[in-house]
Protein backbone atom coordinates (compact mmCIF):
# COMPACT_ATOMS: atom_id res chain seq x y z
CA UNK A 1 0.00 0.00 0.00
CA UNK A 2 1.36 3.71 -0.22
CA UNK A 3 1.77 5.54 2.77
CA UNK A 4 3.52 9.15 2.89
CA UNK A 5 6.12 8.71 5.68
CA UNK A 6 9.37 11.18 6.31
CA UNK A 7 13.11 10.15 7.38
CA UNK A 8 13.54 13.82 8.87
CA UNK A 9 12.80 16.51 9.90
CA UNK A 10 12.14 19.73 7.52
CA UNK A 11 9.73 21.48 5.31
CA UNK A 12 7.15 19.95 2.88
CA UNK A 13 9.64 18.17 0.86
CA UNK A 14 10.65 15.80 3.01
CA UNK A 15 7.33 13.81 2.47
CA UNK A 16 8.02 10.64 0.61
CA UNK A 17 4.92 8.63 -1.15
CA UNK A 18 6.48 5.24 -0.37
CA UNK A 19 5.36 1.78 -0.27
CA UNK A 20 4.81 -0.30 2.94
CA UNK A 21 2.78 -3.50 3.50
CA UNK A 22 -0.63 -3.39 4.66
CA UNK A 23 -1.94 -3.69 8.34
CA UNK A 24 -3.65 -6.75 9.70
CA UNK A 25 -6.00 -5.44 12.54
CA UNK A 26 -5.92 -6.95 15.90
CA UNK A 27 -8.91 -7.68 17.99
CA UNK A 28 -10.95 -5.28 18.46
CA UNK A 29 -9.30 -3.08 15.90
CA UNK A 30 -10.68 -2.66 12.07
CA UNK A 31 -8.61 -1.98 8.88
CA UNK A 32 -9.93 0.71 7.43
CA UNK A 33 -9.82 1.57 3.57
CA UNK A 34 -9.02 5.22 3.72
CA UNK A 35 -10.78 7.66 1.37
CA UNK A 36 -9.89 10.88 2.57
CA UNK A 37 -7.43 11.98 5.26
CA UNK A 38 -7.49 15.88 6.87
CA UNK A 39 -4.70 18.10 6.90
CA UNK A 40 -4.35 19.72 10.38
CA UNK A 41 -1.23 22.64 11.00
CA UNK A 42 -0.29 19.58 13.94
CA UNK A 43 1.16 17.84 11.11
CA UNK A 44 3.23 20.41 9.63
CA UNK A 45 4.42 21.19 13.73
CA UNK A 46 5.17 17.62 13.90
CA UNK A 47 6.90 16.92 10.23
CA UNK A 48 9.21 20.25 11.18
CA UNK A 49 10.62 18.81 14.41
CA UNK A 50 9.07 22.09 16.06
CA UNK A 51 6.61 19.60 17.85
CA UNK A 52 8.41 16.40 18.29
CA UNK A 53 5.11 14.70 18.95
CA UNK A 54 6.65 10.96 17.62
CA UNK A 55 10.30 11.39 18.41
CA UNK A 56 12.70 10.98 15.89
CA UNK A 57 12.53 10.05 12.26
CA UNK A 58 11.20 8.13 10.26
CA UNK A 59 7.54 7.89 10.75
CA UNK A 60 4.18 8.42 9.18
CA UNK A 61 2.14 11.24 9.54
CA UNK A 62 -1.25 12.27 9.74
CA UNK A 63 -4.14 11.56 11.92
CA UNK A 64 -7.68 12.39 10.13
CA UNK A 65 -9.33 9.27 8.07
CA UNK A 66 -12.68 8.76 6.89
CA UNK A 67 -13.04 5.43 4.75
CA UNK A 68 -14.87 2.32 4.87
CA UNK A 69 -13.95 -1.04 6.80
CA UNK A 70 -12.71 -3.60 4.89
CA UNK A 71 -11.91 -5.96 7.78
CA UNK A 72 -12.61 -6.18 10.93
CA UNK A 73 -10.75 -8.11 13.92
CA UNK A 74 -12.69 -10.40 16.75
CA UNK A 75 -14.77 -7.96 18.80
CA UNK A 76 -14.59 -4.83 16.50
CA UNK A 77 -17.38 -2.19 16.81
CA UNK A 78 -17.45 -2.50 13.01
CA UNK A 79 -18.07 -4.87 10.16
CA UNK A 80 -17.11 -4.82 6.49
CA UNK A 81 -18.85 -1.86 4.36
CA UNK A 82 -19.29 0.12 7.35
CA UNK A 83 -18.19 3.89 6.61
CA UNK A 84 -16.49 5.52 9.53
CA UNK A 85 -14.01 8.24 10.25
CA UNK A 86 -12.27 9.62 13.15
CA UNK A 87 -8.63 10.71 15.06
CA UNK A 88 -6.89 7.41 15.50
CA UNK A 89 -3.90 6.96 18.22
CA UNK A 90 -3.47 10.61 18.69
CA UNK A 91 -1.12 11.72 19.94
CA UNK A 92 0.88 8.51 18.42
CA UNK A 93 1.79 7.97 15.51
CA UNK A 94 -1.49 6.77 13.10
CA UNK A 95 0.10 7.06 9.63
CA UNK A 96 -2.99 8.38 8.27
CA UNK A 97 -1.93 9.81 4.98
CA UNK A 98 -2.10 6.21 3.66
CA UNK A 99 -4.30 3.68 1.99
CA UNK A 100 -5.38 1.29 4.93
CA UNK A 101 -5.02 2.54 8.53
CA UNK A 102 -5.70 -0.20 11.17
CA UNK A 103 -7.55 1.33 14.20
CA UNK A 104 -8.97 0.79 17.62
CA UNK A 105 -12.67 0.68 16.52
CA UNK A 106 -13.56 2.75 19.83
CA UNK A 107 -11.50 5.47 18.05
CA UNK A 108 -13.91 5.95 14.87
CA UNK A 109 -17.63 6.69 14.65
CA UNK A 110 -19.97 6.07 12.07
CA UNK A 111 -19.35 8.62 8.50
CA UNK A 112 -22.17 10.91 9.11
CA UNK A 113 -24.97 10.36 6.48
CA UNK A 114 -25.03 13.77 4.99
CA UNK A 115 -20.73 14.27 3.99
CA UNK A 116 -18.63 12.43 1.58
CA UNK A 117 -15.43 11.06 2.72
CA UNK A 118 -13.85 14.37 1.69
CA UNK A 119 -15.85 16.18 4.01
CA UNK A 120 -15.45 13.59 6.28
CA UNK A 121 -12.35 13.99 6.86
CA UNK A 122 -11.78 17.57 7.51
CA UNK A 123 -13.87 16.83 10.33
CA UNK A 124 -11.95 14.76 13.77
CA UNK A 125 -9.15 16.74 14.75
CA UNK A 126 -10.45 19.75 14.42
CA UNK A 127 -14.45 19.09 15.60
CA UNK A 128 -13.31 17.39 18.77
CA UNK A 129 -10.77 19.86 19.51
CA UNK A 130 -13.71 22.71 19.65
CA UNK A 131 -16.17 20.07 21.65
CA UNK A 132 -13.97 19.05 24.07
CA UNK A 133 -12.80 22.45 24.62
CA UNK A 134 -16.26 24.01 24.61
CA UNK A 135 -18.22 21.63 25.48
CA UNK A 136 -16.41 19.23 27.81
CA UNK A 137 -14.10 21.65 29.26
CA UNK A 138 -16.20 24.79 29.71
CA UNK A 139 -19.28 22.95 30.00
CA UNK A 140 -21.10 25.58 27.99
CA UNK A 141 -24.66 26.44 28.35
CA UNK A 142 -27.30 28.59 26.37
CA UNK A 143 -27.44 32.22 26.84
CA UNK A 144 -23.40 32.57 27.86
CA UNK A 145 -21.22 34.70 25.77
CA UNK A 146 -17.98 33.11 24.09
CA UNK A 147 -15.49 34.38 22.44
CA UNK A 148 -13.74 32.25 19.63
CA UNK A 149 -10.20 33.20 18.20
CA UNK A 150 -8.97 32.31 14.62
CA UNK A 151 -12.98 31.82 13.62
CA UNK A 152 -12.33 31.17 10.39
CA UNK A 153 -9.81 28.28 10.89
CA UNK A 154 -9.90 24.82 10.56
CA UNK A 155 -10.95 24.57 14.37
CA UNK A 156 -12.12 27.95 14.87
CA UNK A 157 -15.10 27.46 12.14
CA UNK A 158 -16.35 24.38 14.06
CA UNK A 159 -15.86 26.30 17.69
CA UNK A 160 -18.35 29.19 16.12
CA UNK A 161 -20.84 26.54 14.80
CA UNK A 162 -20.80 24.21 18.40
CA UNK A 163 -21.28 27.20 20.41
CA UNK A 164 -23.94 28.56 18.92
CA UNK A 165 -25.80 24.66 18.58
CA UNK A 166 -25.46 25.10 22.26
CA UNK A 167 -27.45 28.51 22.54
CA UNK A 168 -24.11 30.87 22.84
CA UNK A 169 -23.79 34.43 21.92
CA UNK A 170 -20.12 34.06 19.62
CA UNK A 171 -18.15 36.90 19.53
CA UNK A 172 -15.92 36.41 16.57
CA UNK A 173 -12.40 37.43 16.18
CA UNK A 174 -11.29 37.13 12.27
CA UNK A 175 -9.81 39.20 9.17
CA UNK A 176 -11.67 41.37 7.37
CA UNK A 177 -11.95 38.86 4.45
CA UNK A 178 -13.59 36.03 6.43
CA UNK A 179 -16.17 38.54 8.08
CA UNK A 180 -18.88 37.11 6.07
CA UNK A 181 -17.80 33.36 5.65
CA UNK A 182 -18.08 33.66 9.96
CA UNK A 183 -21.13 35.26 9.80
CA UNK A 184 -22.38 32.55 7.68
CA UNK A 185 -21.22 30.16 10.29
CA UNK A 186 -23.46 31.73 12.69
CA UNK A 187 -20.97 34.56 14.58
CA UNK A 188 -23.24 37.18 16.31
CA UNK A 189 -20.70 39.57 16.61
CA UNK A 190 -17.30 39.76 14.16
CA UNK A 191 -14.14 41.89 15.76
CA UNK A 192 -11.18 42.37 12.66
CA UNK A 193 -7.99 41.73 14.98
CA UNK A 194 -5.94 43.12 12.47
CA UNK A 195 -7.31 46.93 12.80
CA UNK A 196 -9.05 46.35 16.41
CA UNK A 197 -8.09 45.54 19.73
CA UNK A 198 -10.33 42.95 21.10
CA UNK A 199 -9.84 43.86 24.91
CA UNK A 200 -11.33 47.18 24.32
CA UNK A 201 -14.16 45.79 22.53
CA UNK A 202 -15.09 42.83 24.19
CA UNK A 203 -16.07 42.36 27.91
CA UNK A 204 -18.11 39.74 30.35
CA UNK A 205 -17.46 37.24 28.36
CA UNK A 206 -18.39 33.69 29.93
CA UNK A 207 -15.67 31.84 27.65
CA UNK A 208 -12.63 32.70 25.58
CA UNK A 209 -12.00 29.71 23.13
CA UNK A 210 -7.97 30.72 22.42
CA UNK A 211 -6.13 29.21 19.84
CA UNK A 212 -3.84 31.87 19.50
CA UNK A 213 -1.24 32.04 23.00
CA UNK A 214 -3.47 34.92 24.21
CA UNK A 215 -3.73 34.03 27.60
CA UNK A 216 -3.01 37.01 29.05
CA UNK A 217 -4.37 39.20 27.22
CA UNK A 218 -7.70 36.83 27.22
CA UNK A 219 -8.00 37.12 30.99
CA UNK A 220 -8.88 41.14 30.48
CA UNK A 221 -12.21 40.00 28.81
CA UNK A 222 -13.15 37.16 31.06
CA UNK A 223 -15.88 38.08 33.42
CA UNK A 224 -15.38 36.94 36.89
CA UNK A 225 -15.86 32.71 37.37
CA UNK A 226 -15.24 33.19 33.13
CA UNK A 227 -13.27 30.13 31.72
CA UNK A 228 -10.49 30.66 29.45
CA UNK A 229 -9.76 27.42 27.10
CA UNK A 230 -6.72 27.37 25.53
CA UNK A 231 -5.78 24.62 22.98
CA UNK A 232 -2.04 25.90 22.67
CA UNK A 233 -0.82 26.37 26.14
CA UNK A 234 -2.38 23.29 27.24
CA UNK A 235 0.63 23.02 29.84
CA UNK A 236 1.38 26.59 31.14
CA UNK A 237 1.08 25.73 35.00
CA UNK A 238 2.32 29.70 35.36
CA UNK A 239 -1.00 30.94 33.07
CA UNK A 240 -3.21 28.70 35.10
CA UNK A 241 -2.31 29.82 38.22
CA UNK A 242 -2.28 33.57 37.11
CA UNK A 243 -6.14 32.97 36.01
CA UNK A 244 -7.33 30.81 38.73
CA UNK A 245 -6.34 33.67 40.70
CA UNK A 246 -7.69 36.28 39.36
CA UNK A 247 -10.69 34.43 40.12
CA UNK A 248 -11.57 32.82 36.60
CA UNK A 249 -10.97 29.59 35.42
CA UNK A 250 -8.36 27.83 33.36
CA UNK A 251 -9.38 24.64 30.88
CA UNK A 252 -6.34 23.31 29.22
CA UNK A 253 -7.28 21.11 25.97
CA UNK A 254 -5.28 18.43 24.46
CA UNK A 255 -7.51 16.77 21.54
CA UNK A 256 -7.46 13.22 22.21
CA UNK A 257 -9.72 10.27 19.89
CA UNK A 258 -13.26 10.11 21.36
CA UNK A 259 -16.10 8.07 19.70
CA UNK A 260 -18.84 9.29 21.69
CA UNK A 261 -18.42 12.57 20.89
CA UNK A 262 -17.76 12.11 17.38
CA UNK A 263 -21.40 10.64 17.24
CA UNK A 264 -22.36 13.96 18.76
CA UNK A 265 -20.63 15.99 16.73
CA UNK A 266 -22.35 13.24 13.71
CA UNK A 267 -25.92 14.09 15.25
CA UNK A 268 -25.61 18.08 14.45
CA UNK A 269 -23.89 17.67 11.27
CA UNK A 270 -26.79 15.29 10.09
CA UNK A 271 -29.37 17.47 11.66
CA UNK A 272 -27.39 20.34 9.41
CA UNK A 273 -26.02 22.65 12.55
CA UNK A 274 -22.29 22.03 11.67
CA UNK A 275 -21.32 21.78 8.30
CA UNK A 276 -17.15 21.38 8.12
CA UNK A 277 -15.88 23.97 5.01
CA UNK A 278 -13.44 22.47 2.94
CA UNK A 279 -10.83 24.90 1.32
CA UNK A 280 -9.10 22.50 -1.25
CA UNK A 281 -8.05 19.41 -1.92
CA UNK A 282 -4.84 17.35 -3.06
CA UNK A 283 -3.99 13.56 -4.12
CA UNK A 284 -2.37 11.66 -1.62
CA UNK A 285 0.80 11.85 -3.28
CA UNK A 286 0.70 15.65 -3.56
CA UNK A 287 0.86 15.65 0.37
CA UNK A 288 4.03 18.82 0.26
CA UNK A 289 1.82 21.08 -1.75
CA UNK A 290 -1.49 20.45 0.61
CA UNK A 291 1.40 21.25 3.78
CA UNK A 292 2.15 24.23 1.80
CA UNK A 293 -1.29 25.71 1.01
CA UNK A 294 -1.79 25.22 5.30
CA UNK A 295 1.78 26.31 6.19
CA UNK A 296 0.54 29.80 4.29
CA UNK A 297 -2.44 30.61 6.76
CA UNK A 298 -4.41 31.64 3.98
CA UNK A 299 -7.02 28.75 4.11
CA UNK A 300 -10.49 28.46 5.62
CA UNK A 301 -12.08 25.83 7.41
CA UNK A 302 -9.73 22.56 6.27
CA UNK A 303 -7.47 20.93 3.65
CA UNK A 304 -7.75 17.26 2.51
CA UNK A 305 -5.92 14.72 0.87
CA UNK A 306 -7.81 12.60 -1.49
CA UNK A 307 -6.16 8.79 -0.76
CA UNK A 308 -8.80 6.60 -2.60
Amino acid sequence: MRAVTQKSFGGPEVLELTETGKPTPLGGEVLVRVHASGVNPVDLAVRSGAYPLLGEPPFGVGWDISGVVEEAGPGARFKAGDEVFGLPFFPRAATGYADYVAVPSRQVARKPATLDHVQAAAVPLAALTAWQGLVDAARLTEGQRVLIHRAAGGVGHFAVQIAKARGAHVTALTSAANRDFVRELGADEIIDYRTTDYTEEAKDIDVVFDSSSEGERALSVLKPGGTLVSIMEHGNTELAARIENEGRRFAGVSVEPDYTSLEAITALIDAGRIRPHVSATFPLAQAAKAHELVGSGRTRGKVVLTVA
